[in-house]
C-alpha cells in the first residue's frame, strides 16, 4: 500500500534531486528519507529512482507516481480538512498565493472579513505571478491562487482542470507625467504614445503591452522594465516615460507626479481565484473564495 508520507518524500526527492536536499526541505534526516524511499519502492514493486553517483533520476514508474502525487495529496488534504471541520476539531487552513497588485487590494479586504467570520481559520500568503502561481496550485504548494489573464490571450485551456471563480475585469489605464501634453486628456488612443519612451511592468504585462502596441501599428520603445509597480509609477512621475498599468495596480500605489488617462481601445485582464476541484469542497477554501468574490464586488463599485 502506498502511503501519503512516502509520496511527499518522493516529490521532495524529485524536486531537489537528492536525499540530503529533500531531507533539508522536509525537516528530517537523510537516513529517514532513504528508508521511506525504500519502503515506497517495496510497496510499488519496482524501482522508482536511478542512483548515479550523487545524482538521482526518476525511472518511468517514478515519473508516473510523481505525476499523480499532487492530485492524490490534494485529495487527501481535502478529505482531512472537511472531516476536521465537520467534527469540529479545527476550522482549517488555507495557503493563498497572489500577484502583487491583488495582494495589496483584494486580499486584505477578503482576509479581514474571513478572520472576522471564522477566527480559527489560518491563512498564509505568498506572492507569485501567473503562470507560476498556477503551477504552484497544481503542484500542491497552495490551496487558492489569485491569478489573471488578458482577454484574447490564447490560454483558456490552461485552467480547464481547475475550479475558476471569476472576480472582476481589471482595465488597463495610461500613466503619464503631470506635465505631459496628454495629462489632461479624457481618453487617448494608444498610438498617441507611439513615440514615447515606455516603462513596462511584469513579464506577462510586458508581452501584452507589446501585442497591443503592435496591433496599433508600432513597437514600444521600452527604456525601463520592472515588476515593482511603485517603481513604474515613480519612473513615470519623474518624467522618464509613460506606462500602461492595470487599475488595481494604480489603486495600490499613490501616483505622485503622474496622471492617469483612459486608453482606447479598452484592454482588460480577467482576475480570478483558482483552486483544485477536490480543494473547492474544503470549507475553509470555499469561504476564502467567497470572501475574495465579495472583496472584488466592493472594489468594482468604488
Amino acid at each position: 500500500m502506498i502511503e501519503a508520507r512516502h509520496l511527499r518524500v518522493l516529490r521532495a526527492v524529485a524536486a531537489t534531486g537528492s536525499f540530503s536536499a529533500a531531507a533539508r526541505e522536509l525537516g528530517c534526516t537523510q537516513p529517514a528519507v532513504s528508508q521511506q524511499m525504500k519502503a515506497l519502492e517495496t510497496s510499488a514493486g519496482t524501482p522508482l529512482l536511478i542512483r548515479t553517483g550523487r545524482e538521482m533520476r526518476l525511472t518511468q514508474a517514478g515519473e508516473a507516481l510523481v505525476r499523480h502525487a499532487a492530485g492524490i495529496l490534494a485529495g487527501l488534504t481535502a478529505a482531512e480538512e472537511e472531516v476536521a471541520a465537520i467534527a469540529g476539531l479545527r476550522a482549517g487552513r488555507v495557503r493563498l498565493v497572489s500577484f502583487p497588485s491583488g495582494s495589496s487590494t483584494l486580499v486584505p479586504t477578503a482576509l479581514a472579513a474571513l478572520r472576522a467570520e471564522h477566527p480559527g481559520t489560518r491563512v498564509s500568503l505568498v506572492e507569485a505571478e501567473p503562470p507560476r502561481s498556477v503551477e504552484m496550485l497544481r503542484e500542491g504548494d497552495c490551496d487558492v491562487a489569485l491569478a489573471f489573464r488578458y482577454e484574447g490571450a490564447h490560454a483558456a485551456e490552461e485552467w480547464d482542470d481547475l475550479v475558476v471563480r471569476p472576480l472582476l475585469a481589471d482595465r488597463l489605464v495610461g500613466l503619464v507625467p503631470e506635465g505631459h501634453a496628454l495629462a489632461d486628456a479624457g481618453s487617448v488612443t494608444i498610438d498617441a504614445f507611439a513615440d514615447e519612451p515606455w516603462i513596462a511592468g511584469c513579464p506577462r504585462c510586458r508581452r501584452q503591452l507589446v501585442e497591443v502596441c503592435r496591433g496599433a501599428g508600432f513597437a514600444p520603445r521600452i527604456d525601463f522594465a520592472t515588476d515593482d509597480y511603485p517603481a513604474v509609477v515613480g519612473l513615470v512621475g519623474a518624467g522618464l516615460g509613460v506606462a500602461v498599468l492595470p487599475e488595481l495596480a494604480i489603486e495600490s500605489v499613490r501616483p505622485k507626479g503622474a496622471r492617469t488617462v483612459t486608453v482606447e481601445p479598452a484592454v482588460q485582464r480577467e482576475i480570478v481565484a483558482l483552486t483544485l476541484p477536490d480543494l473547492a469542497q474544503v470549507p475553509a477554501v470555499a469561504a476564502t473564495l467567497d470572501h475574495l468574490a465579495k472583496a472584488a464586488v466592493r472594489t468594482a463599485t468604488r
